[in-house]
């Protein structure tokens, strides 16, 4: 009699498993919903639906995103959405997808006044050299100075004024000599 009861224990506790295989579990799956606004997941039972005039549905999380929805405020523009994470690029950052910074390549410009080859010619040119250079440049500078100097001292030597002999001052304007009175415009008739 006792023997029986045991072997119908046994033969109910059929599904204890052993050490060596774990029991396969099937993971219930959830339909989940995406926010029309803040783009969080809506589980089942949570959130609400509402239908506009044109007929396209939106999925809305709580009252919260609701009012605001309906308040028309972007999402953009609230920290905690989504949208604005993705607009400021917070969160999710691929290093492969980040754009690799090219290191900016030299390149040799013409100057104004002194051509690309010039260049180059004066940085072949040790410093000495240059130096040398620039004094004689500057020695040439100050010699054209100078003749230009003594050519404008030429001409004005050479130039005769126009009125000599006559050193007579001219008359002011506006009548009698000396006089610099108002003009009486009441006086004309």
């Amino acid at each position: 009699f006792g023997s029986s009861r045991a072997a119908q224990r046994a033969a109910k506790n059929t599904h204890f498993y052993s050490l060596s295989s774990p029991p396969s579990f099937a993971t219930m799956v959830l339909k989940t919903d995406l926010c029309a606004y803040s783009e969080y997941r809506i589980y089942p039972g949570r959130g609400s639906r509402f239908v506009a005039r044109d007929g396209k549905v939106s999925f809305l999380l709580n009252a919260k995103v609701t009012s605001l929805f309906h308040q028309r405020i972007k999402a953009v523009k609230l920290r905690w959405t989504q949208a604005w994470r993705r607009m400021n690029k917070k969160g999710k950052t691929d290093d492969s997808a980040k754009k690799k910074t090219r290191k900016a390549k030299k390149f040799q410009k013409a100057v104004v006044g002194m051509s690309v080859e010039d260049l180059q010619k004066k940085k072949a040119m040790k410093t000495e050299i240059r130096q040398q250079a620039a004094a004689a440049e500057a020695a040439k500078a100050a010699k054209a100075k100078a003749a230009a100097k003594t050519k404008a001292k030429s001409k004005a030597a050479a130039a005769v004024p126009k009125n000599k002999g006559k050193d007579v001052p001219k008359a002011p304007k506006g009548g009698a000599a000396g006089g610099g009175g108002k003009k009486d415009f009441k006086a004309r008739k």
